[in-house]
């Protein structure tokens, strides 16, 4: 018999056609270092069913530390029963949708060598343990077949592997994989056909590494959820073994091909290698606490052992392999998007405009952006919009020597250019614009700071009862406070201790602000004070000043600046602490302890699986490009280089994972009061608040959806607390995730099922619905810059300012100067549009894709999730029925936007609505 070498991967050696046909016919013989003790009799395929033989073959080592080869010894000690039952097991992968020449020659040297049968081991691991290695039973072949067969998705192809397994094997709960080839694959699952209970599934989607990156193998598990408790004998041990895998060392920079989850502080944010003035301080500690990120283990900087040194674009930062952008997001969305706007884009518009970076000098120079567009006419960036996609926001028109960027009317002005301007659209924009998470009902007066009066002057604040008793009406303000009319938008305590170095920043000017609004008996929010502070100095302790609308041009005027002012507030406290903090980096620790406590086939872990995907990658583009020390949202935002401390300022003062659920932000800021006869258990101060109205909707319908989950898999009294893996994942989540809070009292214990399912529905809804109530808006609120300015370049002049005069003469003109600069507003109007936009390959709320069908072998389960997918549906007509009702004026009416943010569905593109199951973008 002839006894060939194991092929190599190598792209350089190729078999001979003479030797590829002896191969197809004769065994493999495998070199003595990497045979096994046992023989496994496996029925493989070579292609052709009429020659498909019986063979002996020998199992490679999987090399294992933990398992110690237990798993891999053959379900017999002297071969399998000759009465074997014949399976075959069905292997898919999915290939690249673009490839170049030379990954297309290796793919079909790939099809050779699996053809061969040397590309990728499989083994199937029985739920039964074998009586001698008190491991699973296990037998063990190559995938085969000279080409793949192509399956009905493009883009996917499958392979097969023939098994004989003896009649006592018992139903396989794993298959380990091991890749042979040079280069990691991407397996979508396999399905094992020949047992008597039908097809078993063991859904993967995930990245293989190549063993010559990592010798240990993958544990694939069936579609079926098992508490730990519950876990068969067979596959106990690959069970822990897999989550050790996960977990790594703490130790050594990881490689792209890793699939490693620990914690790290944000200590990657500057680059004082680079530039001193880059240099930015950790966050995450007593000083300056904040939730823990995905751990690289990248070296210190050499002007810093404490920050971790920085990976510059384009040059990916490493997240494990897992959580990387499929190639349809990286192709037509995110990776292939975010590089075009960060490495292009926004480096031509500065090209552009750079020389002229000015203000807006009147109205319509802000209509050109959407009318003429911006001439990109730097030579080396003629290129820049065949690589951007755009969708129905940026259109390209390329021609001779020039790109003209043009961005779609966002959709606050598309209606009415002029709505802008009105009082009762800047308060309809606090319950139903991009930001309806800051106001709350006043509950008391006078109004005082929690600051340090020694610091930052008087806790009380300027406005008096006499002014605003001045805009009631005729109602006084305790029937005012009484009758639940007072809210406030209050920036005050939040700001103060940052604006003395903020406005020492150049061309940035800002105010901590408080904005009293009244809520009319007509159900118009309208605002009718505005208090503006500077720090205190020996001159004005008291640096205050109110604001109200008044009765003459000039008063007018100097409203809209104040109104101004506190946009740009409002712009930076949602980028920096709703968005960024509250959903974005709050949601690592979650996604961090879920990989490395839950195990895959954990009955919880497959219900977060879905509200996982991408965020990791994302946050980590976020650190590159977006939060970091000279990033965009620093030159974007009043903030600046103190826009990460701020951030961690609003965790160490505001953040409680308790008060994330909805219903109790809404108690907590007084927008809601406890009503059990109400669906989620409040009631709504104004009715007609459309965040809150639609996202209580969602809210109920996750909620019964994870009880419903929950009460299935968790039905004895105590298999909460008896759950090895569930407990030791909520202690690190506290512990390590947001370790800075660890003994914080409110902390909600995991002792029942209700515990777990509130939990699991706050973090669910973070994932999903909050997110987008506050993402998929920026463009459409804030791509009109008068309407919000992520940033102010002058204070409000004042009577015996220099600049006054000029203020009279021209408002208009000091008004405009006062917004951000052509370059600032064109630059943040990109990156808003980029990060409105829904991905094609998004995954909405309740819905399940074609590759997903099989995530749960359980057919309460599939009901159970078909009824929530039902209820969305629902929900979405319930509020498109919202949107069309003339008594809801916050949601309809002449130009008035409907409120479609916490609409489920969304096609792709900037559609202003839609729920992606998570943080995506």
């Amino acid at each position: 018999m002839l006894a060939l070498k194991p092929l190599p991967s190598d792209l350089s050696l190729r078999p001979s056609p003479a030797t590829l046909a002896i191969n197809r016919r004769r065994r493999i013989q495998f070199p003595a270092s990497v045979r096994r003790s046992v023989d496994v009799k496996a029925a493989v395929s070579g292609g052709d069913k009429s020659q498909t033989t019986s063979t002996t073959t020998t199992s490679p080592s999987l090399d294992s530390k933990e398992r110690k080869g237990k798993s891999s010894v053959a379900s017999s000690g002297s071969g399998i029963d000759e009465e074997g039952i014949q399976v075959k097991a069905v292997v898919t992968i999915r290939k690249k949708m673009k490839e170049n020449i030379t990954e297309k020659l290796g793919d079909q040297w790939e099809n050779m060598v699996n053809g061969f049968g040397q590309g990728i081991q499989i083994q199937l691991i029985s739920e039964e343990i074998h009586p001698v290695t008190n491991s699973g039973k296990s037998v063990q072949s190559y995938v085969r077949g000279w080409l793949p067969k192509p399956s009905n998705v493009a883009y996917i192809v499958e392979y097969s592997a023939e098994f004989s397994v003896p009649s006592d094997f018992g139903c396989p709960g794993a298959v380990l994989v091991t890749n042979l080839h040079g280069k990691e694959f991407y397996l979508v699952e396999i399905i094992v056909h020949g047992f008597s209970g039908g097809p078993i599934f063991f859904p993967a989607n995930t990245w293989i590494h190549s063993r010559n990156d990592n010798p240990e193998t993958r544990i694939i598990f069936k579609n079926k959820a098992y508490l730990p408790s519950q876990t068969p004998a067979g596959i106990k041990d690959l069970r822990r073994e897999d989550l050790l895998s996960i977990r790594g060392t703490q130790h050594g920079q990881r490689k792209q091909h890793d699939r490693i989850y620990d914690y790290a502080t944000y200590n990657d944010l500057g680059n004082p290698d680079k530039d001193e003035e880059l240099a930015r301080p950790v966050l995450g500690g007593h000083e300056m606490p904040y939730p823990r990120r995905c751990r690289t283990g990248r070296p210190p900087t050499l002007s810093d052992p404490l920050s971790e040194s920085r990976i510059e674009k384009p040059h990916p930062v490493y997240v494990p392999r897992d959580e990387t952008f499929e190639e349809i997001k990286q192709d037509t969305f995110s990776a292939g998007r975010l590089k075009a706007l960060f490495h292009n884009l926004l480096p031509s518009l500065a090209a552009t405009l750079s020389s002229s970076d000015v203000p807006f000098k009147c109205f319509s120079d802000i209509d050109k952006l959407y009318i003429d567009g911006v001439v990109l006419r730097d030579e080396e960036q003629k290129g820049v919009m065949e690589n951007l996609l755009v969708g129905k926001v940026m259109k390209q028109v390329l021609s001779a020597g020039e790109s003209l960027l043009k961005y779609e009317i966002p959709a606050v002005i598309k209606g009415d250019k002029f709505c802008w301007l009105r009082d009762n659209e800047f308060a309809r924009q606090t319950l139903a614009g991009v930001n309806p998470v800051n106001i709350e009902l006043l509950k008391e007066f006078p109004i005082r700071s929690k600051l340090d009066p020694s610091l930052y002057g008087p806790s009380e604040s300027a406005i008096t009862k006499e002014l605003l008793e001045q805009e009631l009406g005729g109602m006084n303000l305790e029937q005012a406070i009484e009758e639940k009319r007072l809210f406030i938008l209050d920036y005050h305590d939040m700001l103060l201790p940052f604006i003395k170095k903020m406005n020492s920043l150049p061309g940035r000017k800002a105010y901590a602000s408080r904005t009293i609004l009244f809520n009319t008996k007509t159900g118009i929010l309208r605002p009718i004070a505005i208090e503006l502070s500077l720090p205190q100095t020996h001159s004005s302790p008291q640096n205050k000043r109110i604001y109200t609308q008044g009765h003459d041009a000039t008063t007018h005027w100097i409203w809209k600046l104040a109104k101004a002012h506190v946009c740009s507030n409002d712009a930076g406290i949602h980028q920096l602490v709703n968005h960024w903090l509250r959903t974005h980096a709050c949601m690592e620790p979650y996604i961090i302890a879920t990989r490395r406590q839950l195990s895959s086939m954990h009955p919880i872990y497959k219900l977060l699986h879905p509200h996982m995907r991408y965020t990791l990658e994302i946050n980590a583009l976020a650190r590159q490009n977006l939060i970091n020390g000279g990033g965009i949202i620093e030159a974007s935002f009043s903030p600046g280089k103190y826009a990460m401390e701020l951030s961690s300022a609003a965790y160490k003062k505001l953040w409680r994972f308790d008060m994330e659920s909805l219903p109790a932000d809404l108690i907590r800021r007084g927008m809601a009061v406890d009503d059990p006869s109400m669906p989620c258990g409040v009631k709504l101060v104004i009715d007609d608040y459309p965040y809150a109205a639609d996202g209580l909707l969602i809210w109920s319908a996750i909620k019964e959806w994870v009880e419903s989950y929950v009460a299935h898999f968790y039905s004895d009294p105590n298999s909460v607390t008896s759950d090895v893996e569930l407990q030791a994942w909520w202690r690190e989540i506290k512990l390590k995730g947001h370790s800075d809070k660890k003994n914080e009292p409110w902390w909600p214990k995991l002792d029942t099922k209700e515990d777990l399912s509130g939990i699991l529905t706050t973090m669910i809804w973070i994932a999903s619905g909050q997110h987008a109530a506050i993402n998929f808006g920026q463009y459409p609120f804030g791509g009109y810059v008068p309407n919000r300015p992520t940033l102010m370049r002058k204070l409000i002049p004042q009577e015996n300012d220099p600049d006054y005069e000029k203020f009279i003469q021209n408002p208009q003109l000091v008004f405009l100067s006062s917004l951000p600069t052509q370059l600032q507003a064109t630059k943040v109007m990109a990156v808003q549009d980029t990060l409105s936009t829904h991905s094609p390959d998004e995954e909405y709320l309740g819905q399940l894709k074609p590759l997903q069908n099989h995530w749960i072998n359980d057919h309460e389960i599939m009901e159970l999730f078909n009824k929530f997918s039902a209820r969305l549906e629902e929900i979405e007509e319930i509020i498109n029925a919202r949107n069309k009702d003339p008594r809801l004026r916050n949601r309809s009416g002449a130009g008035v936007p409907p409120y479609e943010l916490l609409l489920p569905s969304s096609g792709p593109g900037v559609t202003g609505r839609g729920i992606p199951n998570s943080i995506s973008i």
